[in-house]
């Protein structure tokens, strides 16, 4: 792709997004910031999410993974349709009827003051730790798509975005990054629509052509049975169901969002199609892997050792210059609703469960919104500097594995809270929550040994959430009944 052309199309793309936050910011304040005063169409707020839940990682990694895993990711994704309707119908009118600001305020209602910032603090280490390395890893194909045949170095490069991320969330918060993430998720779905009809083209398929050589393709599998395979449908079903109640039902980065709807009717309607179209674009995005493969089949084209790398390299060498420019607008926008949104969310929860900005005049909590706003986008960049001088595909693995551990406390946390009534010992929590990843990792590592050869894939979460849920029953107190009233 034409550096120029490149340059113009990102220019152009941020623009657009900082003309529509200064339309939304319009007589904002930190209500606006942290909830958009609650009057949001649920319809946008279901097609923006579908930006949200999509990172950069995402959009390049599921199609290069169809090639080594074929559609076994789709096992994960019906699971999320439990994993929604659990959310939909437990959680969300849960929060609703606690008109919660930070879904972590539920823990203190429930627990007490030591949960309540567990829960939270669990939140924030995952959600910085997981948004930089995926901003990272996305933003290292910007940079050698864009900026490093402009002489920009990659320490600069990082740092004009997160600026422009900053200018164009600091104001409206949520509000914006609704709007700005329906008008990415256009440009996502779009891109990946638009590739796929390109490919189809270039190979001459019509759509009964492209049909069959997507449902031909011995990597086309979807269900796996055999029982010690990390892809087994069991596995990673029951998976799917747990990671989309935690990574979205007890994250308040996609939380936030549901909560600025006008009621708990429109916030269920925005989930029930968020769930549909989440469904058919990642659908789309295997059958994408499969057309990538074929393409270079057919080419004659080496796959690379990353498969991570396939579609940056197809699109941007190979297909064509509207493929390049989708492909660049589609990885941008994947990237960008990722991180602005994370971003906004961990502003909100810091301000909220520990600044309790909620209980000061609206001068000062718009002081500290900025402060914390600031420090989260400076915490970005030191992050996403330091895993570019750590350099390790393996590191950035791990990482990941990090940011998953993280999530099994507030599963376990949330699960004995609704379906137990047991009071615990809220000063003992932290130490559970501290202790459950510890035990997670040892039996994840000494799996195959123990287990017969067993293996743990998505469903350490399960374990984890398991471990936090049994230390809690152990520290809780039985409810004690009134005695009953003698004459």
């Amino acid at each position: 792709m034409n550096t120029t052309v490149a340059l113009v199309i990102l220019i152009a793309y941020f623009g657009m997004l900082i003309a529509v936050s200064f339309y939304t910011a319009r007589g904002a304040d930190t209500n606006t910031f942290f909830t958009a005063n609650r009057q949001s169409p649920w319809w946008l707020v279901a097609f923006g999410m579908i930006g949200t839940s999509l990172s950069g990682v995402t959009f390049i990694s599921v199609p290069g993974a169809v090639g080594k895993i074929g559609f076994s990711y789709f096992q994960v994704v019906l699971g999320y349709i439990i994993g929604y309707l659990v959310i939909g119908s437990v959680l969300m009118p849960l929060y609703y009827r606690l008109n919660l600001i930070s879904i972590y305020g539920y823990l203190e209602k429930r627990f007490g003051f030591w949960s309540y910032k567990t829960g939270a603090g669990f939140f924030l280490l995952s959600r910085t730790v997981g948004s930089a390395v995926r901003l990272y890893v996305a933003a290292g194909v910007l940079q050698i798509a864009l900026f490093t045949p402009l002489g920009v170095p990659f320490e600069i490069s990082v740092l004009i975005t997160i600026g422009l991320i900053w200018i164009y969330t600091f104001k409206g918060g949520v509000k914006t990054i609704i709007v700005t993430d329906t008008l990415q998720t256009v440009f996502l779905v779009t891109a990946v629509i638009l590739t796929i009809y390109l490919i189809s083209n270039e190979l001459n398929l019509s759509f009964g052509g492209l049909v069959k050589t997507v449902n031909d393709s011995p990597m086309s599998q979807i269900f796996y049975w055999e029982g010690n395979d990390a892809k087994n449908f069991f596995k990673q079903f029951i998976s799917g169901a747990f990671i989309a109640i935690v990574m979205t039902g007890l994250d308040q980065d996609l939380m936030q969002k549901n909560l600025t709807c006008k009621n708990i009717g429109e916030a269920q309607k925005n989930m029930f199609w968020f769930t549909c179209t989440l469904v058919v674009v990642n659908f789309l995005f295997l059958s994408l892997g499969v057309l990538l493969y074929e393409y270079a089949r057919q080419e004659g084209i080496a796959i690379p050792a990353r498969t991570d790398d396939l579609y940056p390299l197809l699109a941007l060498n190979h297909l064509g210059l509207l493929v390049a420019i989708t492909f660049l607008l589609g990885i941008t926008a994947a990237t960008y609703a990722s991180a602005d949104s994370a971003l906004t969310a961990l502003t909100t929860s810091f301000c909220i469960d520990f600044m309790n900005v909620e209980k000061r005049p609206e001068a000062e909590r718009s002081r500290i919104k900025h402060i914390v706003h600031i420090g989260f986008s400076l915490l970005f960049y030191v992050v996403i500097i330091v895993f570019r001088q750590l350099n390790s595909k393996e590191v950035i693995t791990a990482v990941f594995d990090i940011a998953g551990y993280t999530y099994g406390p507030l599963l376990g946390l949330y699960a004995f809270g609704i379906f137990s009534k047991r009071p615990v010992i809220d000063r003992f929590v932290p130490y559970i929550c501290l202790v459950s990843p510890v035990f997670t990792y040892i039996v994840n590592e000494n799996s195959a040994a123990w287990f017969n050869g067993y293996q743990f894939g998505f469903e350490r979460l399960l374990l984890n959430g398991l471990f936090t849920f049994v230390g809690l029953l152990a520290i809780s107190k039985s409810v004690q009944k009134p005695e009953p009233i003698t004459a």
